[in-house]
């Protein structure tokens, strides 16, 4: 079990975005699969070549497809993969972008915990406009592409980056628990019981534990909608800003530990995993997360155990979680300009049937590729990774029906999941001071310190790591 759980989380992490596995690779050839293929004729001059960042494999293969599906493009894919481990991409990505010449990023991904220094922080000077890479940017609105994603992406009003999948997030509960405590499992019925508000998510709490059930695995579950539901972000000209709606969290994790409404795992870790199975102290009603976390932590992990009792609701709060946006260099080369906006526009923005997104939402990217021949048959009997994305568009009009989930169509949830959501709220310096705070949230739920201390310890801690006073 442990061993499993162990692998579970180092691949759900990576596909979440919130680290990636050590890879690096500087050649575009190699044991990629698909790499050599996509260059054969082509000319490996610096003039000919666009250089792709990423953190991971997934948008350097989304590009391989293309090369794949579009043989007559003239440009040699130069792909640099480098982890998020340790802190090793967003240092070689400044260097890279700042030291220029024919090494230059074109096209670079930045995941949701960093994104904001690319887009509209200190590093956002390199990111082009859309509309300078000959991007129509009118499809924003056409392809209904969510609020919370454009605002993330954008730099002084202009567009400068957009993800390719949707991470609006859910309640994510199960079937048997909500028709024994509350009489259905009904997605309607449900997302009024949970919410809206966190009075209503405690006061379902308390009836679930009435009936032996945990409403969460650990206060981590709460935390991605409590700091969606903030108004201001961490930092407001260059003073530090502890929101209520994310003060909160003190409160509302004390009432989950002292009343045993939680099981008190810690995300990430073997008793949060166990708990989707029914390994925990208590059963478990729900989790908060969004597509990647129903496809990639629960999909495969609960085969055998509650595969087909879940489903999804609108939940308490609003909130995104996870994403990687897609940005191209505003200094590269002004002659490929156009062919760099055609692949970021491609992945981003088609809502055609040829387009990422419609192939992503539908899981037949790869399908008849000779990329992964491995992977043929599941393509021939169905089985693939159906996932949310960017375009609101494009889900409606795909079959988002998964088993995991008793066969509930995602899609349904998820579009107005991803519309509720915010990204207003979001800065530069939100995983390093969001890493202070639930530390010491932990500290004061189990008594540890009192809630004056927990404040305050967090305040001059942010103060004499980043230097924002209150």
């Amino acid at each position: 079990m442990k061993r499993k759980i162990l692998a579970l989380c180092l691949a759900a992490a990576m596909i979440a975005g919130v680290f990636a596995g050590c890879a690096k690779e500087d050649s575009p050839g190699g044991s990629n699969p698909g790499g050599a293929a996509a260059r054969a004729n082509a000319d490996t001059s610096a003039d000919n070549v666009i250089n792709v960042w990423s953190f991971t494999e997934e948008i350097p293969n989304m590009l391989r497809r293309y090369t794949e599906l579009n043989p007559d493009f003239p440009y040699t894919l130069n792909f640099t993969v480098i982890a998020t481990t340790d802190g090793a991409y967003q240092p070689a990505l400044d260097l890279a972008l700042q030291n220029g010449g024919s090494d230059t990023p074109h096209i670079y991904a930045a995941e949701a915990a960093f994104v904001v220094k690319y887009t509209s922080g200190s590093a956002s000077s390199f990111a082009a406009t859309f509309a300078e890479l000959g991007i129509d940017v009118s499809k924003v609105d056409t392809a209904r592409i969510a609020t919370y994603a454009k605002e993330i992406g954008t730099r002084g009003g202009a567009v400068v980056g957009l993800p390719y999948q949707a991470t609006g997030g859910a309640y994510i509960y199960r079937r048997s628990i909500a028709k024994e405590v509350f009489g259905t499992d009904d997605p309607a019925e449900i997302k009024n019981i949970i919410g809206p508000g966190w009075d209503k998510f405690m006061s379902a709490a308390a009836e679930l534990k009435a009936n032996g059930y945990a409403i969460v695995s650990g206060v981590g579950d709460v935390w991605h909608p409590m700091k969606a539901g903030a108004k201001d972000g961490w930092v407001v000209n260059d003073k530090l800003v502890l929101d209520p709606a994310r003060e909160n969290l003190l409160d509302i994790g004390k009432q989950l530990y002292d009343n045993n409404y939680m099981n008190n795992t810690e995300d990430w870790q073997e008793g949060w995993f166990a708990d989707m199975i029914d390994q925990g102290p208590q059963p478990v009603f729900g989790y908060f997360g969004p597509a990647w976390f129903v496809n990639y932590v629960m999909n495969g992990h609960v085969d055998d155990y509650t595969f087909g009792d879940w489903a999804i609701c609108e939940p308490t709060v609003g909130f995104s979680w996870g994403g990687t946006w897609v940005l191209g260099n505003g200094n590269a080369n002004s002659d490929k300009k156009n062919d760099i906006g055609k692949l970021i526009e491609w992945i981003t923005l088609d809502t055609t049937d040829d387009g990422l997104q419609y192939k992503w939402a539908n899981g037949n990217l790869f399908e008849g590729s000779a990329m992964f021949p491995e992977d043929a048959q599941k393509f021939a009997d169905g089985d693939f990774t159906k996932d949310t994305v960017a375009s609101a568009v494009v889900m409606d009009r795909s079959n988002g029906e998964v088993s995991v989930l008793g066969g509930q169509n995602m899609f349904d949830i998820f579009i107005p999941a991803g519309a509720n959501a915010t990204g207003a709220n979001m800065t530069e310096y939100d995983e390093q001071i969001q890493a202070i705070w639930r530390d010491q949230v932990n500290l004061y739920i189990a008594g540890e310190k009192d809630r004056d201390a927990a404040i305050a310890d967090f305040k001059q801690l942010v103060e004499d790591e980043l230097g924002f006073g209150s």
